[in-house]
């Protein structure tokens, strides 16, 4: 009787609440929505300056960001060889909200990688063909990768494993006009 008695209550008692649940790392851009067109400023046919970006809700115990912008679509999105670079920053630090648009003076300590061009900062979208995909990736590590050189976008990913805490993408899209 014991035990039905405590099976009943068991059954009868709603499960001790986890807590609220955890944020979710968030990447947005006031540029264009996610799955829309960049808007040709920030493009090789306008400026090309980088896009306003910001982001929230990192997870706890973040010590660094990196950020990857890239596009596995290249040189022709139905037959694509390779993912072109477009800029590499890494050491963020977590401090940082975000980066405004064509920005010129990264937060402090922020370091930067080369992109597919062989140099460093960012290179805006410039498809040779076709509508291509443009991935701004933003990891959260839990330590500081420190100075990696002048490192390309598969070095940084290479120091970062075991690291990330979080991660987000947003995505957008272009085709020459």
């Amino acid at each position: 009787m014991k035990t039905l008695a405590l099976l009943l209550l068991l059954l009868a008692t709603p499960p001790a609440s986890a807590g609220p649940e955890p944020a979710v790392l968030t990447l947005s851009s006031v540029a264009f929505e996610p799955g829309t067109e960049i808007p040709r400023e920030h493009t090789c046919q306008g400026a090309d300056h980088s896009p306003p970006l910001a982001w929230s809700d990192l997870p706890a115990g973040t010590q660094s960001l990196v950020l990857i912008v890239d596009d596995p679509d290249a040189p022709d999105p139905k037959a694509p060889k390779m993912t072109w670079v477009h800029w590499v920053l890494y050491d963020l630090p977590p401090s940082a909200t975000g980066l405004t648009a064509a920005v010129r003076e990264l937060p402090t300590g922020t370091r930067q990688g080369r992109n597919s061009w062989k140099r460093q900062g960012y290179g805006g979208p410039c498809p040779p063909i076709g509508r291509h995909r443009y991935f701004h990736k933003l990891y959260a590590l839990d330590v500081k990768l420190g100075d990696l050189g002048e490192p390309d976008a598969a070095t940084v990913m290479a120091a970062a494993q075991g690291h990330i805490l979080g991660q987000v993408e947003l995505v957008g899209t272009y085709q020459k006009q």
